[in-house]
């Protein structure tokens, strides 16, 4: 800034007289703008892993004029020939493998993420991809609403059956809000419910082909809400099915 400013100040001629400089900074402002647009075109987030993003923010935070730190790089070290690469470590391949799938499924699913229909979330279980059970499935009943979600629920299949996910464990938990069940209606409680909206996604994906020995099923009821009982969309929010592309380290 004080460079700016020092260029800003008037220098003066031979004669003792003053002289605007100021002039030739907006087509030097413009040339800078242009440029910074020509790169940011060529940036493709869909390239870029979560471990990269992590190392920029983290030389970010240690950089900078005076710091004896140190930051971080993304490019090769002196090792890299002999594999002793960061990237290379198990847990890293995890986490790309995670990054990669989360970034697909956002992808897959933005139309249904934009109208709320599915939620793509990631927590220490995995990649956890959220069907909002007022859009799948029949009012206070565990039918899957196959007319109006099976272009999502074949979406769904195809991403679970893709190469890069190959060989992994998915989870299938049914949620409930807390409203009693009407004791009319053919469920003793909120588990039954639950478990049965989980295992019937389960077979859904099944019939599409997915091996059955990749799945786990489950209902949890009322007992792990994402949002407040008190209202209705918050109800709402927590009448849900997860798919969760299981990580390692949950197993």
């Amino acid at each position: 800034m004080a460079a700016v400013a020092a260029i800003r100040k008037k220098r003066k001629r031979a004669d003792g007289k003053s002289v605007n400089s100021d002039g030739w900074l907006a087509t030097y402002a413009d040339m800078i703008t242009l440029m910074m647009t020509f790169f940011v075109i060529f940036f493709n987030p869909d390239e870029i892993t979560q471990e990269q993003i992590d190392a920029i923010a983290a030389s970010m935070r240690t950089g900078g004029i005076g710091s004896l730190a140190g930051g971080l790089t993304l490019s090769s070290g002196r090792g890299a020939d002999l594999g002793s690469t960061i990237m290379s470590l198990p847990s890293m391949e995890r986490g790309q493998v995670m990054g990669q799938a989360l970034r697909r499924a956002v992808s897959v699913f933005s139309p249904e993420i934009r109208s709320n229909m599915i939620r793509v979330t990631h927590d220490e279980r995995g990649v956890v991809i959220t069907l909002a059970s007022d859009a799948f499935f029949h009012s206070a009943s565990a039918q899957i609403n196959i007319e109006q979600t099976r272009d999502t629920l074949l979406r769904l299949g195809s991403l679970l059956a893709s190469e890069e996910l190959a060989g992994r464990t998915f989870r299938i938990e049914g949620h409930a809000d807390s409203s009693p069940i009407d004791p009319a209606g053919p469920w003793t409680s909120n588990w039954e419910l639950s478990a049965l909206r989980s295992v019937n996604v389960l077979h859904y994906l099944t019939d599409l082909g997915l091996r059955e020995d990749r799945f786990q099923a489950t209902g949890f009821s009322d007992t792990r809400p994402i949002a407040t009982n008190d209202t209705p969309q918050g109800r709402a929010y927590n009448r849900r099915v997860d798919i969760i592309i299981v990580d390692d380290a949950h197993l």
